[in-house]
């Protein structure tokens, strides 16, 4: 459905995803505009849009590095820290705010449990479109300092994304558009650049399981649909080859896990939620039951980590990958290790893991620790 034309989900609430025609011009990865150093490279894989419509802060194309062998396992870290804002929401609000440009959107809202919020602030501010960010009131003040330097109207209230995000449906003025994560298609377009990255960085083929830190999941179900769109275009092998897909949660808010768990097609929210790993906490995701198909059709597995473990965790595997990665990346290291030592993860194997964002505004000031 639509907002005064503008791609929304469907009627019945569920998200839309975009599908691609290639008919006689199939992209070509031949083609790949090789001296484009952002994600932008793969535009013919992308939404079309027109060149005085996009916004881009060079956003994509982030390093993949060589990490370590544990037990047998090649571990490779892809680091999303690098990305203008700090972390992967980037490359979302490039792709979603460059369209909303190009609607003519001039007020777009979003709850945030942190990144998304700084992303969307500053990519809005840069492209002259009006951004009210919804925020917990548990968040760390560096979150809260740089979303208001960009411009953005800045409203807290409760204590998860979900409270935030509905103070935002409360507050919401009229001919805001919402650009919370799945309410419209082309944040995960920006999210699947990931996976394209993650094949041309491997020539073109890919690793044996991607261990992903998922809250919203966005970034999970946008790698599968690059794989599955490359297969098709002839760029890599098919579905055989594809990695199988790994969520990665606290047992401090793992919604996605408990219905992996149980056999279930759709989560239940969960009650009570709490994690460092702020992203994570994201205790009723609207993408659940896509999350929940992905990882069942690359034989995946959904997994929660012992949250008391977890800074441990985040300072083990920053120093292995030389990056200073927020706690998700503690997640999933803990997540890989346990797999390892289920044998789920094999001697041999090649594993992925996107260290999604930066450390650096994780930083709980002494009078905000409750």
């Amino acid at each position: 459905m639509s907002q005064d034309g503008v791609l929304t989900t469907c009627e019945c609430g569920k998200p839309l995803k975009a599908v691609f025609d290639w008919g006689a011009t199939t992209p070509d990865r031949n083609n790949i505009a090789g001296e484009n150093n952002s994600l932008w490279r793969y535009r013919a894989v992308l939404p079309p849009i027109e060149n005085d419509h996009i916004v881009s802060l060079h956003e994509g194309w982030t390093p993949m590095i060589n990490g370590v062998i544990h037990s047998g396992v090649s571990v490779l870290f892809k680091d999303e820290s690098v990305n203008p804002t700090g972390s992967f929401k980037d490359r979302g609000m490039t792709m979603a705010v460059s369209h909303a440009k190009r609607s003519g959107i001039t007020e777009l809202c979003l709850p945030s449990a942190g990144n998304a919020g700084v992303s969307a602030a500053i990519y809005c501010d840069t492209a002259g479109i009006t951004c009210h960010v919804f925020l917990p009131e548990t968040i760390p003040a560096p979150f809260v300092e740089v979303t208001e330097k960009s411009g953005a109207d800045l409203r807290l209230g409760g204590r998860t994304i979900a409270d935030a995000a509905a103070k935002m449906r409360e507050s919401m003025g009229e001919g805001w558009f919402d650009l919370s994560t799945l309410k419209e298609p082309f944040r995960v377009e920006g999210k699947k650049t990931l996976g394209y990255e993650i094949a041309e960085q491997l020539d073109w083929s890919l690793p044996d399981a991607i261990v992903y830190p998922t809250g919203g999941g966005t970034g999970l179900v946008g790698m599968w649909k690059a794989f599955n769109e490359m297969s098709q275009l002839g760029w890599i092998d098919g579905p055989a080859a594809f990695p199988r897909m790994v969520v990665a949660q606290s047992d401090g808010c793992a919604p996605i896990v408990k219905a992996f768990a149980d056999g279930s097609p759709q989560h239940e929210p969960w009650v009570n939620s709490h994690t460092d790993a702020l992203g994570l906490n994201v205790p009723a995701p609207l993408g659940g039951a896509w999350i929940l198909k992905t990882v069942r059709e690359s034989n995946g597995m959904a997994v929660m980590v012992d949250e008391n473990k977890v800074m441990d965790a985040t300072a083990e595997v920053n120093d292995l990958s030389g990056i200073d990665g927020s706690c998700e990346a503690g997640v999933s290291w803990l997540t890989f290790k346990t797999l390892v030592e289920a044998g789920w993860i094999k001697k041999g194997e090649r594993v992925v893991i996107p260290i999604t964002g930066g450390a650096e505004r994780y930083v709980l000031h002494e009078s905000e620790v409750m």
